[in-house]
């Protein structure tokens, strides 16, 4: 699945577009280096995402193309 997408379906990011546009603008990194729109997340990769100030870093647990409300959290775990 795109990050785009799975940063949106996970909950992370509100819209796939706001997601689009800080993987343009270098504010998502997954293993450690930046990261197009179109990386194909896999389980087990950790991504860190810059909200201004704010890091949040999160590691992949499993991949979904639909996710309830309820179930999104479960799609990644927050790392420190």
């Amino acid at each position: 699945m795109r990050l785009d997408k799975y940063l949106k379906v996970s909950r992370l990011i509100k819209r796939r577009t706001v997601a689009n546009e800080a993987c343009d603008n270098e504010r998502v990194s997954v293993n450690g280096k930046p990261a197009k729109a179109a990386y194909d997340v896999k389980a087990g990769d950790v991504i860190e995402i810059r909200f201004g100030a704010r890091l949040t870093k999160i590691e992949v647990l499993s991949v979904a193309e639909h996710a309830s409300k309820d179930a999104a959290a479960s799609l990644y775990k927050e790392l420190s």
